[in-house]
């Protein structure tokens, strides 16, 4: 019987210098970019547990320019003259225009503020 050794066990032969300069390159870049890698991701975590831990407190509710809560809806009634017929409606800031006919037909513009609850202008409209 016959003693034969896989090649596995062999020795390996040198790799010409060429070779092994690429070889110790290759490694030194594994090194490098798993470095690279370990080190983003712990800032990643350091990251996540910072925003866990130091969790801003519930901001107090802001209030509008018109002195009402942000988060509270306005709740107000306009009241447009009696046989008032509505053409049409425009919103700007705090204020609202309603264009539209009286019941004499004469057509007006009534402006309307939220913030004071009230028509603060009745214009109106003459010709075409």
């Amino acid at each position: 019987m016959t003693n034969v050794q896989p090649e596995d066990d062999q020795e390996e032969k040198p790799l010409d210098p060429a070779m092994e300069n690429v070889r110790r390159k290759m490694i030194r870049l594994q090194i490098v970019s798993g470095f690279i890698m370990f080190v983003s991701l712990m800032a990643v975590f350091g990251a996540v547990v910072y925003k866990t831990m130091w969790a801003p407190a519930k901001q107090p509710v802001a209030i509008t320019s018109a002195g009402i809560p942000s988060d509270a809806p306005v709740s107000v009634t306009a009241n447009l003259p009696a046989g008032f017929v509505l053409q049409s409606s425009s919103l700007s800031g705090g204020q609202i225009m309603f264009f539209g006919k009286t019941a004499e037909g004469v057509s007006k513009a009534l402006v309307f503020d939220i913030k004071a609850g009230s028509i603060i202008a009745d214009v109106t409209v003459n010709g075409g």
